[in-house]
C-alpha cells in the first residue's frame, strides 16, 4: 500500500511539474537533436560569466551493489517538459527533475536480475498534444530488448510489443535464441518510427549489423537494410558469394541522424568481422565503413560512401554523421559531415553523397598473411587535414628513462610499418592511430552560426600481432582449466593482461573476480558483452566450464576433464587468424605511452574552406608533464558540446574534470574536478528561468552506481 502510494504521489507531481514548466526541448535528443550536432542555442552562461558556476545539484544513482566495481558513464541525458531521462552502466532508466535532482521514477529493464552494459542513452517521442501515455514514450533498450516507457510511471506500455518490450534478436540472420544484440546508442525518430543500430560481436561468427525501424507505438518491425547485401540487393558483388550466410558487422553502433524534411536517415557502420582478418570476406565489403544515407520511411538506398574498404584495422566510424550546413559560391548548402577512428572528416552533399573536397584513392600496404587480400587502395580526403596523426617515427619515441626508451626503439625496428593503413602482420605492425581513435563515439559538435565543427581526439597507437589459431587442436590433451587458460591467452589477454591486472578505467582487473560476481554472471557477461568488450558467445559455446574453471579456479582445483570445443561460425574450411594484442596500448616496460605527447586534442575545424581554426592538448596526466610545460592530453571517448553562449564544453579524460573553452580561440575559461572519470557527452538545457550544464559521471568506490551532476550561475 505504501509503494502504491508514493507512486500515486510521484505521478501527481510530475504531471503537475510538467504542466507547470516551459517545454524547454533544446536537449531532448541525444547529442542535442536529430541532426546530431551537440549544440545549443541557450546563451545564459557565456565567456563573461562561466567562470562563476557551480555545483547545482547531484543525483546518485542507486543500481549497483556495495563494493561493485564502478561503472562507466556513457550517458547523454536528454531533457523534455522539466525531466531528466537518463540510463545508467546498469541499463536502468531514471526520470529526474532537472531543476532540483530529485528522482520521479526509475525502471530496471533486469527485473532485479544481474543486467549491464554500455547505455549511451534513450529516445522520447510524441505525437499530439498532452500529457497522455498513449502519444508520449521513452523507448530504451535493457539488453536485448527494446521497452517502451510510460514518461509518468516509467512502466513498460502493455500495448508496446509483448508486455511493453520487443526482442531485438528477432529479424536478424540467425535464431534468436542463439544471439544476443545489445544496442549501446539510441535510436533515432522519424515521425512515427523509432530507426535503430546495433552492437554485435567483432569475432568470427558476428551477426550482421541490420539497420531497422520499428513502429513507435506497436513495436512491429516496419523496415530492414541489410548492411551486408542479400543476393540482388546493391553492393553485393562487394562480397564473396555466399558472404551474407556467415559474414557480421557492418553495423551502425554510434547513432544515426535524420533529416525530416528531405526524409533522409544517415548512418555511420563499422567494419565487418573479423576486424582484422579478413580472407572469407575478400571485396570491398559495402556497407562496412561506410556513410549510408537511406529513406527514412521505407529503409531504401539513396546514396553511400565508403571511407575504408575491406577493413582490416577496427576502423568503425564511431559516432552519428553531423547534419552541416555550409556556404558554397556564396550560398548556404546542406551537408553531412563524417569523422573517422583513422583521422579524417569526409564532408558530402547531403542530397547527393558527392563529396565538398575532393578524395583521392591512393595506392596503400598489401598483406602478407596467407589467404588475405587487402584493398590495393584506400580514399584520402584532401581536406580538412588529418585531425590526429597518422605517422610516427623514431624521432616521435618518449625517453622517460634511456632503457624504456631502448626498448621502444627495439621494438619499433622490429615491426613492420609502412604508415597509415599497413595491414596487421604475422611479424606485427605498428597503428597509427589505433583502433580507439582519432575520434570516439563522442562525435563532434557542429556551430551552425559559424559553420566550425570542434572534435575531441586520441592519439595512441597500437600494435597488431597476428596469430594463426586451431583451438581445437590446440586443447587436446588438455584439462579444463588449461583449456580455459588457453582461451584467455588467445582472447582476453590484450585487454585484461596476462595477469588478469587489466588497464583501469577501461579494462577492468579480473583479480578477486569470485568476490565480486556470480560464476552465471561473469558467463552472461562474457557471452552477451559489456563496455568496450565485445560478445563472446560463439567463442564460448561448448567450453563454458573451461573458461570459467581458469577465471574462478586455481589450476590444481579444477577438473583435469578434457573438452573439445568449436571457435565461432565462419566460411567452412577457412583459416582463422586472430589480434593478440588487439586495442592494447604501444608501452615501454614500464608502463609509460610510447608517443609523445600530446595523447588528446581538441580541434576547431572550419567546414566551410577545411581549415583549422586552433587546435589544444584535453586533459593533463600531472605525473607525465614536462615541468612548466604544455599539458599532456589525455584520451577520452566523450564529446564536445558547443553553445550559442559562446562556449565548448567537454569531460571523457582520465584526470576528472568539466572544461568549458572559448570557442573562437580554444582558451580554458573554466574547470571543476568531479568525483569519478566522466565518460560521457554534457547536456545544456533551461529549468526554472535559469541555464544548467549536466552530464553522468562514472562511480567511485562509495558509491559504484555513479552520478549525475548540474551546474548553474549563481
Amino acid at each position: 500500500m505504501k509503494k502504491t502510494l508514493i507512486t500515486l504521489i510521484s505521478f501527481i507531481a510530475l504531471v503537475a511539474y510538467q504542466n507547470s514548466k516551459e517545454e524547454d526541448r533544446t536537449w531532448s535528443v541525444y547529442k542535442a537533436d536529430s541532426h546530431s550536432t551537440s549544440y545549443s542555442p541557450l546563451d545564459q552562461i557565456n565567456t563573461s560569466n562561466v567562470a562563476q558556476l557551480q555545483p547545482a545539484w547531484t543525483f546518485a544513482l542507486k543500481d549497483m551493489k556495495e563494493g561493485s566495481r564502478p561503472g562507466s558513464s556513457e550517458c547523454n541525458p536528454i531533457i523534455v517538459d522539466g525531466v531528466m531521462y537518463a540510463t545508467s552502466a546498469k541499463h536502468w532508466v531514471y526520470a529526474v527533475n532537472a531543476g532540483t535532482g530529485e528522482q520521479i521514477w526509475s525502471f530496471d529493464p533486469f527485473d532485479g536480475a544481474e543486467g549491464g552494459g554500455v547505455s549511451r542513452g534513450l529516445t522520447y517521442w510524441e505525437e499530439g498534444e498532452g500529457n497522455t501515455a498513449s502519444n508520449k514514450r521513452i523507448l530504451v533498450t535493457g539488453g536485448d530488448n527494446l521497452f517502451a516507457l510510460n514518461i509518468q510511471t516509467g512502466k513498460p506500455i502493455p500495448g508496446f510489443g509483448k508486455e511493453g518490450k520487443v526482442s531485438m534478436n528477432v529479424g536478424l540472420r540467425d535464431d534468436p535464441a542463439n544471439i544476443s544484440v545489445i544496442p549501446t546508442s539510441p535510436g533515432i525518430i522519424f515521425k512515427d518510427l523509432l530507426i535503430m543500430g546495433a552492437e554485435v560481436s567483432e569475432l568470427y561468427g558476428a551477426q550482421p549489423g541490420y539497420i531497422r525501424a520499428y513502429h513507435c507505438i506497436t513495436g512491429k518491425l516496419v523496415w530492414t537494410f541489410h548492411t551486408i547485401p542479400l543476393p540482388g540487393e546493391p553492393g553485393y558483388e562487394t562480397w564473396p558469394k555466399d558472404a551474407y550466410k556467415y559474414a557480421g558487422g557492418a553495423n551502425d553502433w554510434g547513432g544515426m541522424s535524420v533529416d525530416s524534411k528531405r526524409g533522409m536517415v544517415f548512418l555511420a557502420t563499422g567494419s565487418p568481422t573479423y576486424d582484422y582478418y579478413g580472407a572469407d570476406r575478400k571485396g570491398k565489403n559495402l556497407y562496412g565503413n561506410s556513410v549510408v544515407a537511406l529513406d527514412a520511411a521505407t529503409g531504401k538506398y539513396v546514396w553511400h560512401f565508403q571511407t575504408v574498404h575491406h577493413d582490416l584495422w577496427d576502423y568503425d566510424l564511431p559516432a552519428p554523421p553531423n547534419l552541416v550546413t555550409v556556404e558554397r559560391n556564396g550560398k548556404p548548402l546542406d551537408a553531412v559531415a563524417q569523422v573517422s577512428k583513422h583521422g579524417f572528416i569526409f564532408v558530402f552533399n547531403r542530397e547527393t553523397g558527392e563529396p565538398l573536397f575532393p578524395i583521392e584513392e591512393r595506392k596503400v600496404p598489401a598483406s602478407n598473411i596467407p589467404g588475405e587480400e587487402a584493398w590495393p587502395t584506400q580514399p584520402f580526403p584532401s581536406k580538412p587535414k588529418p585531425f590526429a596523426r597518422q605517422y610516427m617515427s623514431e624521432a616521435d619515441l618518449t625517453r622517460y628513462t634511456d632503457a624504456g626508451h631502448d626498448s621502444l626503439v627495439k621494438k619499433y625496428r622490429s615491426m613492420r610499418y609502412e604508415g597509415l593503413f599497413t595491414p596487421p602482420d604475422l611479424k606485427a605492425t605498428l597503428m597509427l592511430p589505433g583502433s580507439r581513435g582519432g575520434a570516439e563515439w563522442g562525435g563532434a559538435a557542429f556551430d551552425p552560426t559559424s559553420s566550425v565543427l570542434y572534435v575531441k581526439s586520441n592519439e595512441s597507437p597500437e600494435i597488431e600481432s597476428m596469430k594463426k589459431v586451431d583451438l581445437d587442436q590446440e586443447s587436446k590433451n588438455m584439462s579444463v582449466f588449461q583449456q580455459g587458460k588457453s582461451i584467455y591467452m588467445t582472447y582476453c589477454v590484450a585487454c585484461h593482461g596476462k595477469d588478469k591486472n587489466g588497464d583501469e578505467p577501461t579494462y577492468p582487473s579480473l583479480i578477486g573476480l569470485r568476490n565480486r560476481m556470480t560464476r552465471e554472471a561473469a558467463l552472461d557477461k562474457i557471452k552477451k558483452g559489456a563496455g568496450k568488450m565485445p560478445a563472446f558467445a560463439s567463442v564460448v559455446k561448448g567450453k563454458e566450464k573451461a573458461i570459467i574453471a581458469f577465471l574462478y579456479e586455481r589450476e590444481q582445483q579444477s577438473t583435469s576433464a578434457v573438452t573439445k570445443f568449436e571457435t565461432g561460425k565462419t566460411k567452412a574450411g577457412a583459416d582463422k587468424y586472430l589480434n593478440l594484442t588487439a586495442y592494447g596500448h604501444f608501452r615501454d616496460p614500464d608502463g609509460n605511452p610510447a608517443l609523445t605527447p600530446p595523447w588528446g586534442t581538441l580541434s576547431a575545424v572550419n567546414l566551410t574552406t577545411g581549415e583549422y581554426d586552433w587546435q589544444i592538448p584535453l586533459g593533463n596526466d600531472d605525473k607525465r608533464q614536462v615541468k612548466d610545460g604544455p599539458e599532456t592530453g589525455q584520451e577520452g571517448s566523450a564529446g564536445p558540446i558547443v553553445t550559442a553562449g559562446g562556449l565548448i564544453f567537454i569531460s571523457g579524460t582520465n584526470d576528472k574534470k568539466l572544461r568549458a573553452f572559448d570557442k573562437k580561440t580554444g582558451k580554458l575559461l573554466w574547470k571543476t574536478d568531479l568525483p569519478g572519470v566522466a565518460n560521457a557527452t554534457a547536456c545544456t538545457y533551461t529549468s526554472g528561468g535559469k541555464q544548467y550544464i549536466a552530464l553522468s559521471v562514472g562511480g567511485t568506490k562509495e558509491n559504484p552506481s555513479g552520478f549525475i551532476m548540474a551546474f548553474k550561475l549563481p
